[in-house]
C-alpha cells in the first residue's frame, strides 16, 4: 500500500468528513466533483458545495496510483487514515483563480495553494487511529446541546477576529429572531498576523460570561483552516454550521475577505442567488455592516441610519489589530474594555 504524509490541516480535513463535518462529503473530492464546484458551486449530484476539499499528492504517488488502490495516509510519520481511490486528476492556476476570483500570490488563500502539489486523488476516506475524533467538534454533539438547551431555533456565527461592537451588533440581532446563539469561531490555520485562537476564546467567553443571558449562547471552536475566498467561503461556512445543528447562518460584510480582494456584499449576492436556486437547508441572515454613527450615538447599519457618509466611524478586526499591534487601546466605540482586557491576559495576541 503506498503511502502519502499529509500536514495538519489535511488531517483536519479527514476528521472534519469523518465527523460529517462537511457532509455530503464522505471523502476527499474525485475530479467529477472538483470540476461542479469550480464551475457550478455543486457536487456533481447537485449538492451545493462551494469550496474544493481535496488531497494533494506529489508526482511519483500520482503517476503510480490508479483508481481502485488504498492509499495509507501519515502524520508525523504515523499512520492515520486510509483513501480508496476512485479519482485522480491535476489542478490548474485556472481553477484556482476560479476559487479565489484571483491569480495574486498576495492573497493567502491563493499562495498556500499554489504551494501544494497540482497533483489530486479522490475518494473515500476514513480514520484508522480514532484517537484523533477526541475533542472533535462532532455535529451529534452540538445537536444534543441545542435540544438540551430546548432551542428549535440556531444561529451560527462565524468569526477569526475577538468580538467587537460590530460583530456584537450582529449577534443581539440573532438572539432576537433565534432561540440560541452558536458562536463557533475558526481554531485552524489562519495567516500571519491575524489573532490567534486563545486571544479569540478568551474575547468570547469573557463577552459570554459579562454580557449574553448564560442559556441563549453555546461557544465552541471550529478547527479548520481559513481559506480567505470570500464568497464561496460564506457559503462553505453556512453549510457546516447546516451540518452542525443551526437553522440559520450569519452572513456579513465581506465574509471570509481579506486584502479588498471581495466586494463588501459579494458574499450576500452569490448566497442569495444560491439560496433562490437550491434548498441549502438553512435560513441565511444577510445582515449589513455595524459601524457606529456620530449622530446616531449608538452602533447602527445603513438599513437605519441616515449617515454612513457623514457620520460613521468603521468597525472592524482589522483596524482593532491595528490599534492593538501598534500599542494603542481601542476606543470603546470599537471594543468593550472587558475584551481588550481579556485578549491581553491570554498573552499571544497575533499569529507569528
Amino acid at each position: 500500500m503506498n503511502q502519502v504524509a499529509i500536514n495538519e490541516e489535511t488531517l483536519q480535513d479527514v476528521i472534519n468528513i469523518e465527523t460529517g463535518l462537511l457532509a455530503p462529503l464522505t471523502g476527499f473530492m474525485g475530479k467529477e466533483d472538483f470540476r461542479n464546484v469550480v464551475d457550478n458551486y455543486c457536487l456533481a449530484d447537485g449538492n451545493v458545495f462551494t469550496i474544493p476539499v481535496t488531497l494533494d499528492v506529489p508526482e511519483n504517488t500520482y503517476r503510480e496510483t490508479k483508481p481502485g488502490d488504498t492509499l495509507a495516509l501519515t502524520f508525523q510519520g504515523k499512520a492515520v487514515a486510509e483513501l480508496e481511490v476512485k479519482s485522480l486528476f491535476e489542478v490548474t492556476p485556472e481553477d484556482i483563480s476560479k476559487v479565489f476570483l484571483t491569480d495574486e500570490t498576495a492573497h493567502p488563500g491563493v499562495k498556500k495553494e499554489l504551494e501544494r502539489f497540482p497533483y489530486r486523488v479522490g475518494g473515500p476516506v476514513h480514520l484508522t487511529d480514532k484517537s484523533y475524533l477526541e475533542g472533535a467538534l462532532r455535529p451529534e454533539d452540538t445537536k444534543k446541546v441545542f435540544a438540551d438547551h430546548g432551542w428549535k431555533t440556531v444561529a451560527g456565527f462565524q468569526t477569526r477576529n475577538p468580538v467587537h461592537k460590530a460583530h456584537e451588533h450582529l449577534q443581539r440581532a440573532a438572539l432576537e429572531l433565534c432561540d440560541g446563539l452558536f458562536i463557533n469561531p475558526i481554531t485552524g490555520w489562519k495567516k500571519k498576523g491575524d489573532f490567534t485562537e486563545e486571544a479569540v476564546m478568551a474575547a468570547y467567553h469573557a463577552m459570554s460570561q459579562q454580557f449574553y443571558p448564560k442559556d441563549r449562547v453555546h461557544i465552541a471552536g471550529l478547527k479548520t483552516q481559513m481559506r480567505y475566498a470570500g464568497p464561496r467561503e460564506a457559503v462553505f461556512h453556512a453549510i457546516i454550521r447546516r451540518n452542525l445543528g443551526c437553522t440559520h447562518f450569519i452572513i456579513g460584510r465581506d465574509h471570509a475577505g481579506v486584502g479588498g480582494y471581495y466586494g463588501a456584499y459579494d458574499a450576500h449576492k452569490l448566497a442569495h442567488k444560491l439560496a433562490s436556486e437550491h434548498d441549502l437547508g438553512i435560513q441565511l441572515l444577510l445582515m449589513r455592516e455595524p459601524y457606529y454613527c456620530k449622530t446616531c450615538g449608538q452602533v447602527v447599519t445603513d438599513k437605519h441610519c441616515a449617515h454612513y457618509d457623514t457620520g460613521r466611524v468603521e468597525i472592524s478586526g482589522t483596524i482593532i489589530r491595528g490599534y492593538i499591534s501598534q500599542g494603542y487601546i481601542p476606543d470603546e466605540l470599537m471594543m468593550r474594555k472587558e475584551i481588550f482586557e481579556a485578549i491581553l491576559a491570554c498573552g499571544q495576541i497575533f499569529i507569528e
